[in-house]
């Protein structure tokens, strides 16, 4: 069993970083006289907003962790194998940039004591502010005001994890993602014209916790999906390839120590429309109770250091917590998330 194990964690490390290499191959244009890169342009951008309050004030460095129950979904599937309750539910809301509000909830269900793996639902709503539709006419503004429209994205998704054993776990997540952009008046005849799309994506990751200390190994890949058009313009999904690893670093200096923690988290991350990216997060916890975060990603356009912390209330059977980070954002809107979390 055991060798069964490491070759098959073997085979799914290579194949996760070929994906990485044949990524990376696909998106890096030609040498000339001045280096480029060339990015793809993706679509259905929500779907890559970090929405977790603990989550985003690690800067998203979440992939390695095993603790996140149902809200693993969102970063890693794999990470809801080891959670150790019956149920796990969470909800809250991202207060974006430009007046946008992500809205999400997710459950997990760990039915006879996790021996048929663990189950996951989730949804994220999002809502655009109102734009302003016009249309060309000849009057002195060159145009003519039609009235309003507001967008919006849905999406939904069952995931799976387990753990095949103690150490090594695997999941995944399907989404039906759908995005409205409103509808818009086409041709001389008036008649209107609507443009949405749906999809399917697909999340999958893997976790192995080392046997050295708290030392855990993770990676994941997420928004795998087909091409899509709107009209005659064609884009893809911001898939994103993450490796990532975890670390306690109170075991250094006082190993089973369960009165502090400090948990280090680094990760790597390969999008399709974005150079490669380094996550770190670092994240404090006294008794388990109280909790002090904060996370920086590089390199950004204008997103600076995450702050946040947390407060988890635990009896034998039960445990409630409430999240909260503060993003500063340079010349947008600094962005706040909220959210709460309920197991038994």
């Amino acid at each position: 069993m055991k060798r069964l194990l490491h070759i098959s964690m073997g085979l799914l490390l290579g194949a996760c970083l070929a994906a990485g290499r044949q990524l990376h191959a696909q998106d890096t244009g030609p040498v000339t006289e001045i280096e480029t890169k060339k990015l793809a342009q993706t679509g259905f951008k929500f779907l890559s907003v970090s929405l977790d309050p603990r989550a985003a004030a690690l800067g998203d460095a979440l992939t390695a962790r095993d603790d996140n129950g149902s809200l693993s979904l969102f970063y890693n599937p794999a990470g809801m194998a080891y959670f150790g309750q019956t149920f796990h539910f969470a909800v809250g809301q991202t207060q974006w940039i430009n007046h946008t509000d992500y809205n999400y909830a997710s459950l997990a269900y760990r039915p006879a004591d996790g021996q048929y793996g663990v189950i996951g639902l989730s949804i994220v709503a999002v809502s655009y502010p109102a734009v302003l539709k016009t249309i060309f006419a000849t009057n002195e503004q060159g145009y003519e005001e039609q009235g309003t429209y507001s967008p919006s994205a849905l999406a939904i998704g069952i995931g799976y994890a387990r753990a095949i054993t103690d150490r090594f776990a695997v999941g995944g997540h399907v989404r039906l993602a759908r995005q409205d952009l409103g509808s818009a008046q086409v041709g001389l005849d008036g008649r209107a014209q609507r443009y949405a799309k749906s999809t399917v994506s697909v999340d999958f990751g893997v976790l192995y916790r080392t046997a050295l200390q708290s030392l855990t190994f993770a990676m994941s890949v997420r928004n795998f999906s087909r091409e899509l058009t709107y009209v005659e313009e064609s884009f893809e999904l911001p898939l994103t390839f993450q490796i990532g690893a975890t670390y306690n670093l109170m075991d250094l200096v006082a190993p089973g120590n369960t009165l502090h923690a400090l948990w280090l988290n680094v990760e790597a991350v390969r999008p399709r429309d974005y150079p490669e990216q380094i996550k770190v997060g670092a994240e404090y916890a006294f008794m388990d109770l109280l909790f002090l975060r904060a996370g920086y990603v590089n390199p950004t356009d204008e997103q600076g250091f995450n702050l946040g912390a947390g407060v988890r209330l635990s009896t034998r059977s039960f445990r409630i917590g409430v999240d909260y980070v503060y993003t500063s954002f340079g010349i947008f809107d600094n962005v706040h998330r909220l959210g709460l979390q309920l197991a038994f």
